[in-house]
């Protein structure tokens, strides 16, 4: 195998060197993707497209590592978990919860499946009429002929088949959770 010269020079200013993303990429570590996101981020200084400043983006890079290696040392310095923080979130989340079941026992909040149940029984409803409007009114406009007539028939129908709508019960969408506050449902 021929020995291959490669001609290197020493450079005294590495300011105006600048390299590629496959480049940086392998100096630092990361794909060329992460390269990117990087300069997209202010983190590496972009010369041209497709090309850094070496210089600049590596000092900007390890300035970066510095700072989030610091903030992490910062809010748990010796490494352990600090037990006050972690039951005060515990309690935060246990009173978030409760606060969500009241919720849900007052009528505030519906639990998905409830609303699902009720919704699906009221659009079901409606879509039966309105399925069944051409059957009804059929026979009964048949013989007719005036547009004044039929037209407040099919109205008529058709408001009736919304009125399943509009007639909704609150109360329908009350969990089994559900305790009365003023006494006003009996579930």
């Amino acid at each position: 195998m021929p020995d291959i010269e490669i001609a290197s020079t020493k450079e005294t200013d590495i300011s105006s060197v600048t390299v590629s993303s496959k480049v940086l990429g392998q100096i630092i570590g990361v794909s060329e993707r992460r390269i990117r996101q990087l300069a997209e981020e202010n983190v590496l200084v972009r010369a041209a497209k497709g090309r850094y400043k070496l210089n600049e983006s590596l000092r900007n890079y390890i300035l970066t590592l510095k700072v989030a290696i610091e903030s992490k040392d910062a809010d748990n310095p010796d490494g352990e978990l600090n037990l006050d923080e972690e039951r005060a979130l515990h309690e935060r989340i246990k009173r978030h919860i409760s606060e969500l079941k009241l919720q849900t026992m007052q009528g505030e909040l519906h639990k998905s499946e409830d609303v699902e149940r009720v919704m699906t029984d009221m659009l079901t409803s409606v879509k039966t009429k309105l399925l069944a409007m051409p059957t009804k009114l059929a026979p009964m406009l048949l013989s007719r002929s005036e547009i004044g007539y039929i037209k407040d028939l099919i109205n008529k129908e058709i408001l009736e088949a919304l009125n399943e709508l509009k007639d909704y019960d609150p109360v329908d969408f009350y969990s089994d959770d559900y305790i009365s506050v003023n006494g006003e449902y009996d579930g």
